[in-house]
C-alpha cells in the first residue's frame, strides 16, 4: 500500500541509493589504488636498499648473503630500468627485444618518471645509479577500473533519464488519450439530441435548406466525435484514395472561410491509394489549412498540391502568410507551442502524431520565409 501511494518517492530513493553505492565503490577503488601504489613504492625502496647492500659488501670484500639476492629476484612484475653512473642500463621485466631500441628506452624512462618518482641508489653519499620503475600490470588494470565505474555511472544516469522521460511521456499520452475519449463521450450526448430535433423539424415544414445546413453541421460533429474517440487508441487503416480524401477536407474549410482567401488545389485526375484513417487524415489536413489561414490573417493565397512519386506521395499546403524562422522549424511541432494569444499549441503536435505515429509518414516545414509564406509537407507511402 505504501509503495503504491508513494511510488514516485520510492523511485527517487532507489535512484539516489544506487548513485550512492556506485560513488562509494568508486571512492574505495581510488583509495585502494593509492594504497597499492604506496606498497609498490615500498617494495622498490627495499629493492634499492638490497642493491646498496650488495655494493657495500662487494666494496668490503664481504659475504653478500642470500637476503639481498632474494629481494632482487623477488621482483618479477614491476618493470624497471636502472641507469648507472657510467650511462649503462640494467633492465628487469622488460622485453629483451625492446631494450635494443634506445629511442624506445628513453620514452619508457620518461613514462616511468610520470608514473613514479625515481629512486637514487647511493653509496657513501654518492649516487651510483638511478632506478626508474613503472606500474605493475595489476596496478595498470586497477587504474582503468575507476574510469569503467564512471562510464557505468554515466550509462546508469542516461538509463534513468530516458526511463523518467518515457514514463513522463507515457503519463502525458495517457492523460491526453483519456481527455480525448471523454470529450468524444461528452459530445455524443447533445449530438444524439440534435439528431432527434432535426427529425422533428422535418415534420414541421421547416425550410429544407435550413435542415440541410443543420445536417451538415451534425455530420461535422459526428466526424469530430469519431476523431476524438480514435486519437486515444490505435486507429484502423484502410486503402483510400488520398486525392479524394484531401479534396473533401479542403473543400469543407474552403466553403466556410473568408472570401478574401484565394484557394487552389493541384491534384492528379487518377486515384492514389494510401493506407489511411479517413477521420484522422482529414483532421491533419484541416489543421494545416487552418494554420495557413491564421498565418495570412484571413487574406492571401492558399494552395494545396498532391505530387505522386514511385513509392510515396507528397501533400503540400502553401500560404502567403507571415512565415516561420528556421530555428522554429522543429519547435512548432512541440506540444504547447503557439503564436496565438488564445491558442493551446496542440494542432501541429496532433498532426505530427497522426501522420508519423498512426500513418508511418513524415511531416516537416518544407520551405518558409519571413513575410513571404510557408509550405508544409506531408509524405505518405502508397500501396
Amino acid at each position: 500500500m505504501f509503495f503504491t501511494k508513494h511510488r514516485q518517492l520510492v523511485r527517487w530513493i532507489i535512484i539516489i541509493a544506487s548513485f550512492g553505492i556506485i560513488s562509494l565503490i568508486l571512492w574505495n577503488t581510488y583509495v585502494f589504488f593509492q594504497k597499492f601504489k604506496e606498497e609498490e613504492r615500498k617494495k622498490m625502496e627495499i629493492w634499492s636498499f638490497a642493491q646498496q647492500d650488495i655494493i657495500q659488501n662487494m666494496d668490503l670484500n664481504g659475504d653478500i648473503g642470500n637476503l639481498p639476492l632474494k629481494i632482487l629476484e623477488s621482483n618479477n612484475t614491476t618493470p624497471m630500468i636502472k641507469v648507472n653512473e657510467d650511462g649503462t642500463m640494467d633492465f628487469n621485466n622488460i622485453d629483451e627485444k625492446e631494450t635494443e631500441d634506445e629511442t624506445y628506452l628513453k620514452s619508457l624512462i620518461e613514462q616511468f618518471k610520470g608514473e613514479n618518482k625515481p629512486i637514487e641508489i647511493k653509496y657513501k653519499d654518492k649516487v651510483l645509479s638511478t632506478l626508474y620503475y613503472g606500474n605493475s600490470p595489476l596496478l595498470n588494470k586497477l587504474k582503468y577500473y575507476p574510469l569503467a565505474l564512471l562510464l557505468i555511472i554515466l550509462l546508469f544516469g542516461a538509463v534513468v533519464y530516458f526511463f523518467y522521460k518515457s514514463s513522463k511521456n507515457a503519463t502525458e499520452n495517457k492523460l491526453w488519450s483519456g481527455m480525448a475519449k471523454e470529450t468524444a463521450h461528452q459530445i455524443g450526448t447533445p449530438l444524439s439530441s440534435l439528431i432527434g430535433w432535426t427529425e422533428i423539424l422535418k415534420t414541421e415544414n421547416t425550410n429544407p435548406e435550413y435542415i440541410k445546413e443543420i445536417e451538415k453541421d451534425i455530420n461535422r460533429l459526428q466526424t469530430i466525435t469519431e476523431r476524438f474517440s480514435k486519437i486515444g487508441s490505435l486507429p484502423t487503416l484502410e486503402q483510400l484514395d488520398i486525392v479524394e480524401e484531401t479534396k473533401d477536407a479542403y473543400s469543407y474549410l474552403k466553403s466556410r472561410s473568408s472570401k478574401l482567401i484565394n484557394f487552389s488545389i493541384d491534384a492528379p485526375d487518377t486515384p492514389i491509394y494510401v493506407n489511411l484513417n479517413r477521420q484522422l487524415y482529414g483532421w491533419s489536413i484541416e489543421n494545416l489549412v487552418k494554420n495557413a489561414i491564421d498565418a495570412m490573417k484571413g487574406k492571401g493565397n492558399l494552395r494545396v498540391q498532391i505530387t505522386p512519386h514511385q513509392k510515396y506521395v507528397d501533400i503540400t499546403v502553401s500560404d502567403t502568410g507571415k512565415g516561420i524562422s528556421k530555428k522554429e522549424f522543429k519547435t512548432i511541432f512541440e506540444p504547447g507551442y503557439t503564436t496565438k494569444k488564445r491558442g493551446w499549441g496542440l494542432g501541429l503536435s496532433l498532426t505530427k502524431r497522426i501522420v508519423e505515429d498512426f500513418h508511418d509518414g513524415k511531416i516537416k516545414v518544407q520551405l518558409s520565409e519571413i513575410g513571404v509564406g510557408t509550405t508544409m509537407l506531408i509524405s505518405l507511402k502508397t500501396v
